[in-house]
């Protein structure tokens, strides 16, 4: 594997797409349909330790991002290839090839509602469709 041609920068901007996404996602958007699906009152998301909550999300989104500039950029000759329209086009595969059919297929041994799977899957799928768009266009 070949790290030389990974855009660190890029990467870590990428990984904050999961915050910016996630406001409005898990906010005004679906915000209340999502606390409704996994069991949260207000008062439950209030006591939350949120610098630990999103200090942790960061580390995971940075993996995350990491991650998939390795699938674009760790051999070199695939590299040249990849551009914002293949790299948002792989990010949506990623998104809802591997990441909300694995949420879904954990969603129905929880026994957890469609409406679930779709709110977080939704996310991943919008989350990983951008990442991998600043991913390929910045090289």
């Amino acid at each position: 594997m070949d790290m030389s041609a990974i855009n660190f920068l890029a990467v870590f901007v990428a990984a904050l797409v999961g915050f910016v996404v996630g406001f409005p996602w898990y906010g005004p958007l679906f915000g209340k349909a999502w606390m409704s699906t996994v069991g949260l009152t207000e008062e439950d998301a209030a006591k939350a330790n949120m610098p630990v909550i999103f200090g942790s999300a960061l580390v995971m989104q940075l993996i995350m991002s990491f991650c998939l500039a390795m699938f674009f950029y760790g051999d070199p000759q695939g590299a040249e290839l990849i551009n914002a329209g293949n790299g948002a086009f792989y990010g949506f595969l990623t998104g809802f090839g591997w990441v909300t059919m694995a949420l879904g297929v954990n969603a129905l041994f929880e026994q957890k509602s469609f409406k679930y799977i779709a709110i977080n899957g939704g996310y991943w799928i919008v989350v990983f469709t951008i990442m991998g768009a600043v991913l390929g266009a910045w090289k």
